[in-house]
């Protein structure tokens, strides 16, 4: 691509490379220089521009933008997204809906090896999403980028699905609670139920018990009996601390098992994974009282979305997995004086 100031009246055709005040208003960078764009810049009492003018086997930055776009999503209503129109080289690629982002890290980060001058960012793969946020963005830096080099990134991308989101596919929930004398009750019920609408799931069915083995796999079992429910949570009045509290011992003694005590997320680690009759129990880490992110909103997420999520992957959280501090937690990781 040519770029560089030439005098003003072999500007025509070219694209503007800087925004130019006019006795009429700004003309913008990025705009095509007409013979309206013309008048306007004599008018300026300009004698040179900077332009820039694409040559023989470039192509216009919106024109490329959109043509990526539509590799990279060629249906984006099974992929879950909504592409936004081309400008400035720019295509925005939103959530059509909550979910969580699967990606293709390496093909990504291949496409971004093409060219510099083709760009894809994305979020986190895994992050949970809601209607309308951006999930990516293609931005073409110049105002023209080499064909070859978009024929290449449409090579990479074809028969590959490379981005898309996973859609809520749990749709109920039943909560216990358990509860000792002076302990924190239903306290951070709104936030649990507004964690399950983000995911287009709705809280069915509250009950509290006693905070001891048997009574908490008495519910357990009755809720595994009643098979109205796409998942069970435990909110517990105090936090699970060993493999055979009362949490992980109720899912065993109602016939399921345990698949994971513990979780390298911070806020999050005293999360319980198991599974009962098929369906999953979150035994809930007591930071599931504040709307704060913690560990329990990773697992939630990926389970309502029909994502496997067991031992190896709740593993596999610990890098990344160190999130904000909840200032309300008793004990935050650095003493106050």
């Amino acid at each position: 691509m040519k770029f560089g100031p030439v005098p003003l009246a072999q500007a025509e055709g070219a694209i503007l490379a800087h925004s130019v005040a006019t006795p009429q208003g700004r003309l913008r960078k990025g705009q095509w220089i007409g013979a309206q764009e013309m008048d306007r810049l004599r008018e300026a009492g300009l004698a040179e521009v900077i332009v820039a003018r694409p040559e023989p086997g470039e192509i216009h930055e919106d024109e490329a933008a959109t043509r990526l776009a539509v590799a990279l999503v060629p249906d984006p209503q099974a992929a879950g997204l909504t592409l936004t129109r081309a400008t400035t080289g720019r295509v925005n690629l939103l959530a059509a809906g909550p979910g969580v982002v699967e990606l293709d890290a390496p093909r990504l980060t291949a496409l971004n090896r093409i060219d510099p001058m083709i760009t894809l960012a994305t979020v986190p793969r895994h992050q949970q999403m809601e209607a309308g946020r951006m999930v990516a963005t293609i931005k073409i830096i110049p105002y023209a980028v080499s064909e070859a080099s978009l024929d290449a990134a449409e090579v990479l991308l074809e028969g590959h699905r490379t981005l898309h989101l996973h859609r809520p596919v749990l749709k109920t929930a039943a909560l216990v609670v358990t509860e000792i004398p002076g302990g924190a009750g239903e306290a951070g019920l709104p936030a649990i139920r507004d964690r399950l609408a983000a995911l287009d799931m709705t809280l069915e069915h509250v009950e509290t018990v006693p905070h001891r083995r048997d009574p908490l796999a008495q519910a357990l079992g009755d809720l595994r009996d009643a098979d109205r429910y796409d998942l069970i949570l435990v909110l517990t009045a105090s936090a699970t601390s060993d493999s055979g509290d009362v949490v992980p011992a109720a899912i065993r003694a109602a016939g399921g098992t345990v698949e994971r005590f513990g979780m390298p997320v911070d806020p999050g680690n005293l999360l319980v994974l198991g599974r009962l009759q098929g369906r999953d129990v979150i035994g809930l880490p007591g930071c599931a009282r504040s709307p704060a992110l913690n560990g329990a909103d990773w697992v939630l997420s990926r389970l309502a979305c029909g994502i496997p999520t067991g031992d190896a992957e709740i593993a596999a959280m610990g890098v990344g997995g160190l999130l904000k501090e909840i200032p309300t937690r008793p004990h935050p990781r650095r003493r106050r004086d």
